[in-house]
């Protein structure tokens, strides 16, 4: 926030001194506009009596007489509202100047405000609209934003599709909110269009406005132009609407194929629409799980007959912490874990493992009996020698454990070269107190502390030794 402050009070002075808004900030960012704003009236500190920088470059005349744009720019900024209510008069022949219009439409001066959103309502068209909305929309949210984005939503409304497109393809997912909104509102995208969007689009609020809205406008017997980009769509959640979708047409067939989706949310459409149409997936998911040895296995499958078996299906689950897919070893594990079915004798050969995703399943798993391991040989496999992902789970489970053994682990990674790791032992040093099975005066523990006494002021190490009952508490 400092540096946007100061950016603006650089092209403040930079205004005072003639140069053009062109070439003093870059219009095209709202946000540079907004720090022009507040850079104009800021002062030093410690000389709170002071006049704003570019106010001793080139004051301002009284009268604003003759002041051409980058001047009238500053007085539309300025910290004195008077001044800034006669700029607002005169702004009206200078296009340039509309977004500082903006912002003063939000002024806490009514004066200035007024002023301000009549010049706005009528300089506002389709093509300054489109331009503005990523400003007035992130004035918006101030607390008198509301005019600016209700005028945005009366100036667009009636459009055609084709002149939202650059705010439907905009950066900014609250200008692209804005606009599939409307779009959907006035009826000016075909369900396809929004279909390809909910497909496309990274933002989860557009996902969902769009494939819903794409559903919603199409008959019972939907066209594939609509399902289809929604079946195919990267994100889960515009496949779960268009796996959702397939009950009203029938289609069981179709939304088995999605019972091994990668995403769970997915996985669950799927198995309410195969059972609205009268099938069962739970014998499905059997089937494909009853291979261990099947490379083509979807590891999707394999959680997936967890999130809908019995505690029996883990025997189909164990074979499956063997298969040659990480993937699937992974989600064999999740699955036990699912079906809360757990083997620390079973499961500890997997923190070897040489998938990180395996691995970090395998710990999760563990955690909960992480005291009956044996710290000896977790406290081995912390060392430099083992991958990064197998020292990461090591150490969790080693944090995990009881009494002295996550102060050892931690102070062992003090020193460590990765900064991850070392980071993590110091905020495990700091979190560590004694148990009730540490027995007060331990020698270990003094050693231990004492290796990490630069990690904490004297106060703070002599609480740590006392709470040991090393030390006394004065």
């Amino acid at each position: 926030m400092r540096e946007d402050i100061r950016r603006g009070e650089v092209a403040a002075v930079r205004l005072a001194g003639g140069v053009s808004l062109g070439d003093a900030l870059a219009v095209a960012d709202p946000a540079e506009w907004l720090a022009l704003d507040a850079g104009a009236r800021t002062v030093a500190w410690y000389r709170p009596e002071a006049l704003p920088e570019w106010e001793c470059v080139a004051p301002l005349p009284a009268d604003l007489a003759g002041l051409d744009e980058s001047r009238l720019a500053l007085a539309l900024c300025h910290r004195d509202g008077r001044v800034r209510e006669r700029a607002v008069r005169r702004s009206g022949s200078y296009p340039g100047l509309l977004p500082l219009l903006v912002i003063r439409a939000t002024d806490w001066a009514q004066p200035v405000r007024e002023g301000a959103r009549e010049l706005l309502r009528a300089a506002l068209d389709v093509d300054t609209a489109v331009a503005l909305a990523p400003l007035i929309l992130l004035v918006g949210r101030r607390e008198r934003g509301a005019f600016g984005v209700e005028l945005l939503g009366e100036v667009l409304r009636g459009v055609s599709g084709e002149r939202l497109v650059p705010l439907c393809t905009a950066a900014d997912r609250t200008v692209r909110r804005f606009a599939y909104r409307l779009a959907v509102e006035e009826r000016l995208l075909s369900p396809a269009e929004l279909a390809r969007a909910a497909a496309r689009d990274t933002d989860a609020v557009v996902q969902t406005l769009c494939s819903e809205a794409a559903l919603k406008a199409v008959p019972a017997d939907a066209d594939d132009d609509v399902l289809q980009p929604l079946l195919a769509a990267r994100n889960p959640r515009a496949r779960s609407a268009g796996v959702t979708a397939l009950r009203r047409l029938g289609r069981a067939a179709e939304a088995e194929r999605f019972l091994v989706d990668r995403s769970a949310v997915v996985r669950a459409c799927a198995r309410y629409v195969v059972r609205q149409l009268g099938g069962d997936p739970l014998p499905l998911y059997r089937g494909r799980c009853s291979d261990p040895g099947d490379r083509a296995l979807p590891p999707g499958a394999v959680i997936g007959l967890a999130e809908c078996g019995k505690r029996a299906d883990a025997g189909m689950l164990w074979p499956l912490l063997g298969h040659p897919v990480p993937a699937v070893r992974a989600r064999a594990v999740a699955g036990l874990r699912v079906l809360d079915v757990s083997d620390v004798a079973r499961l500890r050969p997997l923190l070897d493992d040489s998938d990180p995703g395996v691995v970090g399943e395998t710990a999760v798993s563990l955690l909960p009996s992480a005291r009956r391991l044996p710290s000896e040989w977790l406290m081995e496999r912390i060392g430099v020698r083992w991958p990064r992902h197998v020292r990461v789970a090591a150490f969790r489970l080693l944090c995990a454990g009881p009494g002295i053994v996550p102060l050892r682990a931690a102070v062992e990674l003090l020193d460590d070269a990765d900064p991850k790791l070392r980071g993590r032992a110091e905020q495990a040093v700091r979190r560590w107190h004694p148990s009730a099975d540490v027995p007060r005066g331990e020698a270990e523990v003094a050693a231990l502390l004492d290796r990490c006494e630069r990690l904490f002021d004297e106060y703070v190490l002599r609480r740590k030794k006392w709470e040991a009952g090393l030390s006394h508490p004065s």
